[in-house]
């Protein structure tokens, strides 16, 4: 049983140090743990750091990438590397290394296919009540585009099994925390959570300049998450709103028509043709759900021979990982995978 940490970095030379202070050594139940560094640019020396650190591996982006990249090339490399869990932690010491035993015992139980570390955010000193109450909203509207019970979405400090690798798939660069959870949450993955207490603040967060960007390119990220598993659900929604709304003009048209005879309702034409316009945007809602479905249908098909490909490839550099997904069918035998391309 494999175990690679996964630090993604921006000039983090001062604090990765921190990091490796409490970093477990061995953990019961597994047999290799290995260090993974995904310098995102850095300019101060990280990744020399590192390497001084005992590091095993290191993946540099000659600029920065984002966070949501760092993951996903991280997540492949471990995927190369053989990892059966993946931790993903942050180099500026904020989540406590000490807890990746902790963390990954729900997924060495066979419990869990990724756990998310509670942050506790209420009882963080140097979260504003602004803050706070932001990753109170944000982790709700995840859970509920997800149909999961997070009480942390936004923490970054987790542990994913090898089977929620090779399944999801990230498209966003902002960042894979809010991501991750809405595909896993609609691709049926077991998700679990531990409190943690988080270390002592070090700096100032790089991923975004002030609250309101970050409320932004969060929202943006879950409606893009949110149309790509549940299109029908939002613009059938919004077709249904517009329809209703542009009743409320046309009632008021034809009571206006019938029942005002100072000019028989001639002067109240904008009533109707506010109608027809909600009426209008409610059939193209109708009709970009039915074209969102059906490429969402596509999307999963694509997406499952993608999940099949890694497996191959998975299969062909460490021959004792099977190929073959662990879920079983009715009759309870597992379902080959043929190995023809």
């Amino acid at each position: 049983m494999k175990l690679i940490v996964q630090i993604p970095c921006l000039n983090e030379a001062e604090t990765l140090p921190l990091v490796f202070e409490g970093m477990p050594r061995t953990i019961p139940g597994i047999d290799s743990i290995e260090f993974l560094v995904i310098d995102d640019g850095s300019t101060d020396g990280t990744s020399e750091v590192a390497r001084r650190l005992g590091v095993h591996h290191i993946i540099r982006h000659t600029r920065n990438m984002g966070l949501g990249q760092s993951f996903h090339d991280g997540a492949l490399k471990a995927l190369e590397l053989g990892a059966d869990i993946l931790v993903t932690t942050d180099g500026d010491n904020q989540y406590p290394s000490e807890r990746i035993a902790d963390l990954v015992r729900p997924v060495l139980e066979g419990h869990a296919d990724i756990v998310v570390a509670d942050r506790q955010t209420d009882r963080i000193a140097h979260f504003s009540p602004l803050k706070k109450k932001l990753q109170r909203v944000g982790s709700r509207v995840v859970n509920l585009a997800a149909g999961t019970e997070l009480p942390d979405a936004a923490s970054g400090f987790r542990a994913y099994s090898r089977e929620a690798l090779l399944r999801i798939n990230t498209v966003t660069r902002f960042s894979y925390c809010l991501e991750t959870i809405i595909q896993a949450g609609n691709k049926r993955l077991a998700l679990a959570s531990i409190p943690i207490q988080t270390n002592g603040k070090t700096r100032e967060s790089r991923l975004f300049r002030h609250p309101g960007e970050h409320v932004v390119k969060s929202a943006v990220t879950i409606i893009r998450a949110y149309i790509m598993y549940k299109p029908m659900i939002l613009f059938a929604t919004i077709g249904s709103l517009l329809l209703v709304a542009s009743l409320i003009p046309f009632v008021r048209f034809l009571i206006l028509f019938f029942f005002t005879t100072r000019s028989g309702g001639t002067h109240n034409i904008q009533s109707l043709v506010a109608g027809a316009v909600l009426m209008i945007g409610a059939l193209l809602s109708f009709a970009l759900a039915v074209i969102a479905d059906m490429i969402r249908i596509n999307r999963v098909l694509v997406e499952d021979s993608l999940e099949q490909g890694k497996r191959r490839h998975l299969h062909a550099m460490f021959p004792e990982i099977s190929p073959v997904e662990p879920s079983v069918d009715g009759a309870g035998w597992a379902v080959p995978v043929s190995e023809e391309v």
